[in-house]
């Protein structure tokens, strides 16, 4: 027997490893992402987010 008792067991830690890491992933791209930088992208005609109709 090896340190995992199955191939469910690695599985499952690979994929709570993977999770973690996305998470860890997303809260560093909010934390770099600023106001000014979004204010760029704002600026550009072909970056543009569609118009609501209400």
């Amino acid at each position: 027997m090896g340190i995992f008792p199955n191939e469910v067991a690695i599985t499952r830690l690979v994929g709570a490893i993977l999770l973690k890491q996305n998470d860890e992933w997303a809260v560093r791209r909010s934390r770099n992402t600023t106001l000014e930088s979004i204010a760029l992208i704002g600026d550009d005609p072909l970056v543009s987010l569609p118009t609501l109709v209400a």
